[in-house]
């Protein structure tokens, strides 16, 4: 007998090369994540998940699932697989799933956000986890940009060089734009994200902040398709995937922003 298993992961990203697994190295989450969890399966175990994330690039649920014939509790899952993680990777939950779900397959959206560290001093405690921009940023015009990104466009004008989708068309659901003491933190939901998508819209709203474009140039930025006049890819630090979202007939936790 055959059981698929979804997991709840959680991960600072630091040190890591990725998510995905590499022939290289051990240093990435899915490289630790499907050994640990080959150790508690007492077999070799390949993970599937709802959204690879870049080197550097932090979690808060990033959701897995897999397909063993070893059947343990969830609570033997989580502790067993969390006993052979390293401290910045944790599992957060488990669940026994049906054979229709599939991680990424089965996922109607997906949330991202970036954190921004908005003060005149670098910390020391947030230094790889955000983005140190010291200089004043105008959230106003920051956020009356955002509204022309929203809804279906070609984002070609912020894909990533390396992108092997076949396709740029995806769909913002929403961008909110929010500041607590130093931070500006900003939360994008979509249908997908393409490589560095998220990263090169941050680094163009941050064009916008600073005023070096007006907000409705991001309407121009986006329908010229063209990647040199968006902003630059700004550093993976301040990037955490929040998780995304399923059907509710799969009744698994939705993830929770824990930054603010």
């Amino acid at each position: 007998m055959s059981y698929r298993v979804a997991l709840g992961l959680e991960y600072d990203g630091s040190k890591y090369f990725g998510f995905q697994k590499q022939k290289s190295t051990l240093q990435t989450i899915q490289g630790y994540t499907d050994l640990s969890i080959s150790k508690v399966a007492n077999q070799d175990i390949k993970t599937f998940c709802s959204g690879r994330t870049d080197a550097g690039v932090h979690a808060f649920m990033q959701v897995l699932h897999f397909d063993t014939k070893s059947s343990r509790s969830s609570t033997e899952w989580v502790r067993g697989i969390n006993s052979y993680l390293p401290a910045d990777i944790r599992v957060l939950w488990s669940k026994e799933v049906d054979k229709t779900f599939h991680a990424r397959f089965s996922a109607k959206n997906r949330s991202y956000l970036y954190n921004i560290l908005n003060d005149q001093t670098q910390s020391a405690l947030w230094s790889d986890r955000s983005l140190f921009f010291p200089k004043k940023l105008d959230i106003r015009s920051m956020r009356l940009a955002s509204k022309y990104l929203l809804g279906e466009h070609d984002f070609t004008s912020f894909r990533g060089s390396g992108c092997q989708s076949k396709t740029a068309i995806r769909n913002i659901e929403d961008i909110k734009i929010s500041k607590k003491n130093d931070f500006i933190v900003v939360e994008l939901r979509a249908n997908a994200f393409l490589l560095h998508m998220v990263r090169i819209i941050i680094g163009t709203l941050l064009m916008v902040g600073k005023k070096e474009i007006k907000p409705k140039e991001v309407n121009a930025i986006l329908l010229q398709k063209d990647r040199r006049v968006a902003g630059k890819t700004v550093n993976s630090s301040g990037l955490y995937f929040l998780g995304p979202k399923y059907p509710k007939q799969f009744k698994l936790p939705d993830f929770k922003n824990n930054l603010i």
